[in-house]
This record gives structure tokens, C-alpha cells and sequence, in this order.
């Protein structure tokens, strides 16, 4: 996990929604990912569907049933999904998204029985950085906005 959260800080030194990910496969990391999709102004440029793009040309397949995900924050619905498409034999995340979790908080696409292909999911892994990193991300952007909309205001002043 603390590779994750490595990933995790690259994100946030561009700016980006403070999330890493990364795959492993017998006992070697695959590929890392982190967010980008303010970068590439891409919906789909997640942290977890990086890591599985660069995961499946890194092994030549598509099917991922041997690996583990490791990423710092629970996937969201679309991550899930690509989740169990790859066929990814374990989730290890961080910090519980209460909004958008679907490994279990929100819901819990990852070990729905009504798919063909579940992850076994573990969840709360340096949980507490985790979710710091994201809390502090998001509280300095709200700064940020803060202080823009008061120069705003007070250059409309003069």
C-alpha cells in the first residue's frame, strides 16, 4: 500500500484527485497507476484503470486472475466494473469512499454473486494516510476556491 500511496502523490503534485494503484503478480509489481483525468481531461483515466490498462499489455492478456490491485482508496462503480472484467483475483484498498465505494461501502459490486467473476476485497489498509491525503487534498483545493472567489469579489469592488 505504501506504493499506492506513492502513486497517490504523484497525482497530487499535479494536481490531481490524490489516488494510486498498482498491480501485483507473483509477488511483482505490474503496473501503477494514479490518477490523471484532469491531465487528460478523460473520465476514464482513474488510478485503478491505468494500472489495469498497463497490467494487461505488460502480460499480453486481458485476463488479470492471478493479481492483486492494491489502491488508496475503495473503487468506484466504473473501477469495479473494469475490476471484475479483467478478472482480478484480489482488491486491497485504503480509505472507504462512503459516496461512490463499490467494494462494500456504497455497495458491493466486487462480491456480487450474480456475476460470473468475485474478488476476495480487503479493505482498511493504511487506511488513516489514505484517507488523510484525500481529506487534505480536498481542503486545500476548497481554500483555493475560497480565495479566489474573494480576490473575485474584491476586484469587482474597485
Amino acid at each position: 500500500m505504501n506504493l499506492a500511496l506513492a502513486e497517490a502523490k504523484k497525482a497530487q503534485r499535479l494536481n490531481e484527485v490524490p489516488i494510486g494503484a498498482l498491480i501485483v503478480m507473483d509477488d511483482q509489481v505490474v503496473s501503477t497507476g494514479h490518477n490523471l483525468r484532469e491531465t487528460d481531461q478523460n473520465a476514464t483515466a482513474h488510478a485503478e484503470l491505468l494500472a489495469i490498462n498497463e497490467a494487461c499489455r505488460a502480460t499480453g492478456s486481458w485476463r488479470l486472475e492471478d493479481a492483486t490491485l492494491y489502491v488508496t482508496l475503495e473503487p468506484c462503480p466504473m473501477c469495479a466494473g473494469a475490476i471484475l472484467q479483467s478478472r482480478i483475483k484480489r482488491v486491497v484498498f485504503g480509505a472507504h469512499d462512503p459516496k461512490a465505494g463499490c467494494a462494500g461501502t456504497f455497495m458491493d459490486l466486487l462480491q456480487d454473486e450474480r456475476f460470473n467473476h468475485q474478488c476476495q476485497v480487503t479493505s482498511g489498509i493504511l487506511g488513516e494516510e489514505c484517507g488523510g491525503i484525500l481529506t487534505a487534498f480536498f481542503k486545500e483545493l476548497r481554500n483555493r476556491k475560497k480565495a479566489l472567489k474573494k480576490a473575485k469579489e474584491l476586484k469587482g469592488a474597485d
